[in-house]
């Protein structure tokens, strides 16, 4: 299963690279409107609408091959369920404080935002940095370690204001957070697969029945009730899609049928997808942030083709070496993604700006990805000394 696995890790890593690369475009100017979000009421979608979509779908990749590695190490269902639940915890402490930052108030604070972003940062790294992969750490030590942070987190709250200077509002689930919205669905994703990963049509009902869910969120049939499982189920069934390809990939291997047929078929499906997403356009606008069907089923049929492609390239023709520099963002990916919570607030806080022509146009573009690939980099090199989070 290595080489399987080295195929998620690669298209984790790319998909880190693209997430860290588009999120820096707001510091340029002349951004071509292709490579940007489009805005809510736009039919449409930019090429940094798919990034997040496209993680979800690897995440639910990755589902089976973890929640099976579990019960080949003897693991109960009960045990496995508390793991699952304290992933999913973490991500959504994670992804409130970072969506409360976004709406912070500082001026009604003890501390500058810059400053409370790095100490979020901080906590974040001590709560949930593997000790037991590094050795100059005890145990005892790392469990003091922890306590900081989580003593940090506590302080955090306790100081925070956001809001504005007509109503000043404490820490609240605005919208989860990027991190949020992961870990509700890999929770849901991730307890089906727990329950029915021996019944592959009882799944694909699910997923069937979460991408109704998703058209009818928004009460498109007046008779019919509509509700959302916490989330937008687009999430759900982004996650889902990865999940199903991964269960399908393993029924293929383990009948010992020509992989070449899977491909195909994953191939015809993300097709499909992609065209059944322009066919409710009319009906269903793309738009990424209301989260609509055509816009979840166009980025179903993106990453469907987007895994065919990195397996032909990584396992079929073993084209591996251009992977080597972003490696790091496919092994330690939660540090890659929190890195940016220390960078910009240092560059706030020491007055540090790029000179004009790197903020623009296609130099500022060349920039942003040279800047994401110093950041993987630097995440390399924290993690050969054994640093790295770990959930």
């Amino acid at each position: 299963m290595g080489n399987r696995i080295q195929t998620i890790d690669i298209l984790r890593a790319l998909t880190m690279f693209l997430m860290i690369f588009v999120n820096d475009l707001w510091s340029l100017t002349g951004v071509p409107e292709w490579l940007k979000h489009t805005a809510a009421d736009v039919d449409g979608m930019g090429f940094s609408d798919i990034i997040f979509p496209l993680f979800l779908f690897i995440v639910g990749l990755s589902i089976p091959l973890a929640i099976n590695v579990r019960f080949k190490k003897k693991e109960t269902s009960l045990q496995i369920t508390g793991h699952i639940l304290v992933r999913t915890l973490a991500l959504l402490v994670m992804g409130v404080y970072m969506v409360n930052f976004e709406s912070i108030y500082d001026q009604e604070m003890i501390m500058n935002k810059s400053v409370w972003e790095i100490l979020m940062a901080t906590a974040i790294f001590l709560v949930w940095m593997n000790y037991k992969r590094n050795p100059k750490i005890s145990e005892t030590l790392g469990k003091v370690l922890k306590a900081a942070g989580i003593l940090l987190l506590i302080v955090l709250a306790w100081v925070y204001k956001g809001g504005s200077a007509e109503e000043v509002v404490w820490m609240k689930p605005h919208w989860w957070g990027i991190l949020g919205l992961i870990g509700w669905a890999y929770l849901l994703n991730s307890l089906f697969y727990l329950v029915l990963r021996t019944r592959f049509w009882a799944m694909i009902l699910l997923f069937v029945f979460l991408l109704f869910m998703n058209v009818q969120e928004g009460g498109f049939f007046k008779s019919l009730p509509s509700f959302k499982l916490v989330i937008s189920a687009s999430n759900h069934v982004l996650v889902m899609a990865g999940v199903l390809c991964t269960m399908l990939y393993l029924r293929f291997k383990a009948k010992g049928e020509n992989l070449n047929r899977f491909l195909g078929l994953i191939s015809l499906i993300g097709v499909l997808f992609i065209i059944y997403g322009f066919l409710v356009r009319p009906a269903f606008p793309i738009s990424k942030i209301y989260a609509t069907p055509s816009w979840s089923a166009i980025c179903i049929g993106i990453g469907l083709l987007s895994y065919v492609i990195m397996y032909l390239l990584v396992d079929v023709f073993q084209v591996t070496k251009w992977a080597a520099l972003i490696k790091p963002a496919g092994t330690s990916t939660l540090t890659c993604y929190l890195m940016p919570y220390f960078v910009y607030p240092i560059f706030i806080l020491t007055g540090f700006n790029w000179s004009g022509f790197l903020s623009e146009g296609i130099i500022g573009i060349i920039r942003s990805l040279v800047f994401s690939l110093l950041l993987i980099l630097f995440v390399g090199y924290l993690e050969k000394r054994n640093i790295a989070l770990k959930i």
